[in-house]
């Protein structure tokens, strides 16, 4: 178990953001790199490749993933791909841990991986969601070599992490073959005149990207990224109105598109307040909670409905960071000045059902309900007519969400556990939209138990205990497991330790005879 969490742990712990250019020393000039038709792929010559092994401990992999990314980073490319190759190989099948492994390399530009981890993935139920999207995102109409991959990966480390923006473009125009052919190149090329000021070569090379390859997302968010900061920055808006039209429907590429439309607002704003509010919104779908809080509390002023704005925001970042009672005071705030603020009625209403006052939830939610944009508040709703005891209710305002929004991985949940004729397609449908959605996964495993499928049953919950570890039903259904595979000594392990996280956890004292 241990070692099959650990291939999951390793993906999704480490990312390329925290590793910022300045935490390195490199020299000033830009790293050699090897010409594409001298890249020697054979296994011996493969540099720091680890040995094989048919599995990974824990600390393996982490490791290794840690070591790979740091390689990249440094502009060692060509010995990253080759500990990602292994890394892909020799992770034990999981398949959150090939999709989460599909999305990173797909963004490092390292396609052939991310097509290897799509190639290991078994239930395509759960995984075609995710590998669209990361196609329709990342991938480029025109099919790279191994060795292309790696050059232009050298090209774009000294651009993101080791501030050669200048050399890698200058070095990559050279390569006058591969930009003629390949649309990822000059999306590169596109990404290093940004880098380096050159707004208008920016533009030509972004745009000969996406004539020839126009449904690439990718290069359409940097093409507003550039526009931004050009003559015309409103015509980046457009951009991403675009791309928010485009049918993305897993949640983390809904957030980046999220995250990028606040990026630009920040970007086209004159005014500094609005320009810190729509900032403080960046970091917020970036999950950076604290650098969200520092800068809308700087974007506060005189002007009442900004400040309402911003206030709201607030309360639903201080909610998130479990700060509640700074919650309730922004939110109060919020309501002060505009009684119409969607997060701040959620937010009062998420703190009134933490404190099981049900019917004041209701009459929040019911407020926020009204906004029609998304449908988070008509969900929240739904959950406490469910706590009120209004089941029928609930289950009217989940079927209409999901015929308005057929991403909505909430609503596919609560339908599957209150309808069995549809509980095991829609329990797939809800984590393939949401990878993270830990409910989801354990009441697959719960499902799985059920039908005696134990295998897919302890898949199903690595990946619920990478996503929460201290999860008690998490341990009761390993108890379960354990019970039925004759491990007895397991099971009380189990059990014991579901109740340790939760001593009210009835199920688990049954098996205790407690």
């Amino acid at each position: 178990m241990i070692k099959k969490l650990a291939a999951i742990i390793a993906i999704t712990t480490i990312t390329a953001a925290n590793y910022p250019a300045a935490a390195f020393e490199l020299p000033m000039q830009i790293q050699p790199v090897n010409p594409v038709n001298q890249l020697d792929l054979t296994p011996q010559n493969l540099i720091g490749v680890p040995p094989k092994r048919a599995t990974l401990s824990k600390n393996d992999i982490k490791n290794q993933y840690a070591i790979a990314l740091d390689r990249f980073i440094q502009s060692n490319v060509r010995s990253s791909y080759a500990d990602f190759k292994v890394l892909i190989e020799t992770t034990p099948p999981n398949d959150y841990a090939y999709m989460q492994m599909a999305e990173r390399m797909a963004d490092l530009g390292f396609f052939t991986l991310a097509e290897q981890s799509v190639s290991k993935m078994q239930d395509k139920e759960i995984t075609d969601i995710v590998t669209e999207d990361v196609k329709r995102f990342y991938f480029p109409v025109q099919k790279l070599k191994s060795g292309d991959e790696i050059y232009l990966g050298e090209m774009y480390s000294n651009i993101i992490y080791n501030a050669q923006s200048r050399e890698a473009t200058t070095e990559l125009l050279k390569n006058t073959s591969l930009l003629q052919n390949s649309d990822y190149a000059n999306y590169v090329a596109a990404l290093g005149f940004l880098k380096s000021g050159d707004i208008e070569n920016a533009n030509i090379f972004i745009n000969k990207a996406i004539s020839m390859n126009n449904k690439n997302l990718n290069y359409k968010k940097l093409q507003a990224e550039i526009l931004s900061q050009g003559k015309k920055p409103k015509d980046a808006l457009k951009i991403v109105d675009y791309i928010k039209q485009q049918p993305l429907y897993s949640t983390e590429f809904i957030r980046k598109v999220n995250s990028l439309e606040q990026f630009i607002l920040y970007k086209t704003q004159k005014n500094e307040l609005q320009k810190n509010y729509h900032l403080g919104y960046y970091y917020y779908y970036e999950n950076e909670d604290t650098k969200a809080v520092r800068t809308l509390l700087g974007a506060l002023s005189n002007k009442k409905k900004l400040n309402s704005d911003v206030y709201s925001l607030l309360s639903r970042v201080y909610f998130d960071m479990k700060d509640y009672d700074k919650a309730q005071d922004a939110a109060s705030k919020a309501l002060k000045l505009d009684s119409g603020q969607i997060y701040a009625l959620s937010v009062l209403g998420d703190l009134a059902f933490r404190a099981k006052d049900y019917k004041q939830a209701q009459e929040y939610f019911s407020k926020a309900a009204k906004d029609k944009t998304t449908p988070d508040n008509s969900i929240k709703l739904a959950q406490t007519y469910e706590k009120l005891g209004k089941k029928d209710k609930a289950l009217e305002i989940f079927t209409k969400v999901l015929k308005a929004y057929n991403n909505s991985y909430a609503a596919y949940y609560y339908i599957a556990i209150n309808d069995k004729s549809k509980e095991l397609a829609y329990l797939k449908k809800c984590v393939a939209i949401n990878n993270n959605f830990k409910d989801g996964w354990l009441d697959l495993a719960r499902l799985e138990i059920e039908r005696q499928n134990f295998y897919d049953a302890k898949n199903y919950l690595v990946t619920a205990k990478h996503i929460d570890e201290n999860d008690f039903r998490y341990y009761y259904y390993q108890g379960l497991i354990s019970k039925n595979q004759g491990m007895q000594e397991d099971a009380i392990y189990n059990f014991k330790k579901s109740l340790i996280l939760n001593p009210d956890f009835t199920p688990a004292k049954k098996e205790l005879q407690i």
